[in-house]
């Protein structure tokens, strides 16, 4: 093992083995258990069939599959991000002129964790500042930690994070002359992670606005995470907050493929401002010069011969049913339970739930531990929250039900049923 005086200061700050990786020791380590931890698509609904039919394409036409196979460019094949940002405009509802951007903006990376850290180290330096929802994405936290940047949480309800609170925070870091430190505010717009809930237009808009008004010499940024916008089940779309961003100067939106196709093909993209663009191709350029062309071929044909659409429409209808099996587990098993509370989700993946306040539910307590003794596991919520948040409790769990069928979906809430009583007797 690598003295610590022999790593580097990024190393360090990374700290030891992630969250993720102790989850998925515990769950190889035990087959029988019931995982309602991790995030990951469901196996029955990969596009088998969409990916073959798109391989096809493209291997109908040799010119095109050896270009494919070829290195590609930096930003990204352009064919691509031209049905990135036309599927945008039109699903925010603008006119070419409204949106005020060009194909030339768009930057595709190997999923969107990607364009998050080229994003965050092309503007942050150590010791800045960034505000993000208390709780939040737990890996871009990781992300935060390991380039030194300060992740001060802001409080966050069943709509999201609170403008309101936003704006007392940056009213502190004003009076403590801190605002110049501030470079971003990191939003999961659509259905986030760990929460699953969505926040309306006038936050967008109301968070756009104070982003926008409080740039005092340096400019903030909203970075959005979109990455779950197409896993809607109920309700109506809401605009993108780069809509709310007239000239497109403040807003950061980076989506994905991953959760909505396929996360073995690994393709995100980034719609950035226009000066930015320069700078975090220059760095991505020294990564890698090039996310994989061939993927980016086979999502571009995926979108061109309308698969893509086909498949959201199975995927929804699939995960609609398992949302609505965990949802029915939890009032029936979890309900009669005084002190446990959830947020019923429209979309996303996942189920935040709260237990009573005396409830330890990290890894050292002792609901985790009687959990995986019971057949479970969860994520605990306290890995959700940034390092600087006002409070960070110890009672909230995140529980997704994207990778277990129905009936494992049960038979895991049963599990943490028993395991919660059992804690509380």
């Amino acid at each position: 093992m690598a003295d610590q005086g022999d790593l580097s200061q990024r190393a360090r700050w990374a700290g030891g083995e992630t969250l993720v990786s102790l989850l998925m020791a515990r769950a190889l380590g035990n087959p029988e258990l019931v995982s309602l931890a991790v995030g990951f698509t469901d196996q029955q609904t990969l596009p088998v069939g969409p990916a073959r039919a798109a391989f096809e394409a493209i291997w109908s036409d040799p010119a095109r599959a050896r270009a494919a196979l070829q290195y590609g460019t930096t930003a990204g094949y352009l064919p691509l991000r031209k049905i990135l940002l036309e599927r945008m405009r039109a699903a925010d509802g603008l006119t070419v002129k409204q949106m005020r951007a060009t194909p030339e903006q768009i930057v595709v990376t190997a999923g969107s964790n990607e364009l998050l850290f080229l994003v965050s180290d092309t503007i942050l330096d150590p010791d800045d500042i960034i505000l993000c929802a208390a709780p939040s994405y737990y890996v871009y936290l990781g992300t935060l930690a390991n380039l030194g940047v300060r992740a001060v949480g802001v409080d966050a309800d069943e709509h999201g994070m609170v403008p309101e609170a936003v704006e007392q925070e940056l009213i502190r870091l004003r009076d403590d002359e801190q605002l110049h430190r501030l470079k971003a505010i990191y939003v999961v717009s659509y259905y986030d992670n760990p929460c699953s809930v969505t926040m309306p237009a006038e936050r967008r808009a109301a968070l756009v606005d104070l982003a926008r008004r409080y740039s005092d010499g340096n400019r903030i940024r909203i970075i959005e995470d979109a990455a779950y916008r197409d896993l809607r089940y109920w309700g109506e779309d809401v605009p993108s907050m780069r809509s709310f961003d007239p000239d497109g100067t403040t807003v950061i939106t980076a989506g994905s493929f991953s959760k909505s196709f396929s996360p073995g093909v690994r393709v995100g993209w980034g719609l950035l401002p226009p000066d930015l663009v320069g700078p975090v191709l220059s760095l991505k350029g020294n990564i890698d010069f090039g996310s994989p062309n061939f993927n980016q071929y086979l999502m571009w044909s995926v979108l061109e011969q309308s698969l893509f659409d086909e498949h959201i429409e199975a995927i929804q209808a699939g995960y609609r049913v398992k949302v609505a099996a965990m949802l029915d587990a939890a009032d029936e098993l979890l309900g009669p339970i005084e002190g446990v509370e959830w947020i019923r989700p429209t979309g996303g993946l996942y189920v935040w739930m709260r237990l009573p306040e005396h409830v330890d539910t990290g890894l050292a307590g002792a609901l985790f531990e009687r959990s995986v003794a019971e057949g479970v596991l969860y994520v605990p919520g306290e890995y959700c929250y940034p390092s600087e948040s006002r409070r960070i409790p110890k009672n909230m769990i995140r529980l997704s039900f994207g990778v277990p069928s129905c009936e494992d979906i049960r038979r895991g809430m049963e599990a943490l049923a028993r395991a919660i009583r059992h804690v509380l007797d």
